[in-house]
């Protein structure tokens, strides 16, 4: 059990689900929520650089600023804030959109409530929160994609070795799959992985994934 209670932003403009998530929230002792907002420009409003909350629980479809705006908005103002977003939205282009402007994790508006407090869990403990649907999702949208036509620029730090290694990561092969690819040995794959999640701060495939995207190993 988490012993520090994490202070949680809800923006979302449907009030009823506001008001329920809020009960759910008084039964989770190491939670509590800061604030309420009604959409991305209410949210902004309301924050106080002094008092910030640890998690942003967001819907997208929202007026005035949606979350992608606003997700947007809080990666370039406050990236410490891990954004959690919590949407109906489970098409690839929605999670894909909102994983590259920064979103720490992303689940559907019909969780129960377990997952709903093992994601938040898991985003205070690890930094990210990642289901086996979004993961899925992510890595079947990217395995659709053209591999880019110009050579990679700005990637000083990895090796081409690495970079074919990243591309077929974001592909729908298993690991044991991409060492037959490569013609190498499910021992040196696991080498390969390991090496890139220290040399670029991530904790998973999925953050590979990411990175791929963000840095045109892949287009989007």
């Amino acid at each position: 059990m988490l012993k520090t209670n994490a202070g949680v932003a809800y923006v979302d403009d449907h009030i009823l689900l506001r008001n329920g998530l809020a009960n759910l929230f008084r039964g989770l002792e190491t939670y509590a929520i800061l604030f309420e907002a009604n959409n991305g420009k209410d949210f902004i409003k309301q924050l106080q650089p002094r008092y910030l909350p640890d998690i942003a629980l967001q819907d997208i479809n929202m007026p005035e600023r949606d979350g992608y705006e606003t997700a947007l908005w809080l990666k370039r103002s406050y990236p410490g804030i891990k954004i959690l977003v919590l949407s109906m939205y489970d098409n690839e282009h929605s999670i894909m959109r909102m994983m590259k402007n920064c979103a720490k994790g992303y689940i559907l508006k019909d969780i129960d409530p377990m997952q709903f407090r093992r994601a938040l869990d898991s985003l205070v403990r690890k930094g990210f929160y990642y289901s086996e649907l979004i993961t899925g999702k992510l890595i079947h949208a990217v395995s659709q994609l053209d591999e880019p036509d110009e050579p990679i620029k700005n990637i000083v730090s990895l090796n081409a070795r690495e970079i074919d290694f990243l591309k077929l990561v974001c592909s729908e092969m298993t690991y044991k799959e991409i060492a037959e690819k490569m013609f190498l040995s499910a021992r040196t794959i696991d080498g390969y992985r390991d090496a890139l999640f220290e040399k670029l701060n991530v904790k998973s495939r999925v953050g590979l994934v990411l990175f791929a995207i963000k840095n045109n190993i892949v287009n989007v």
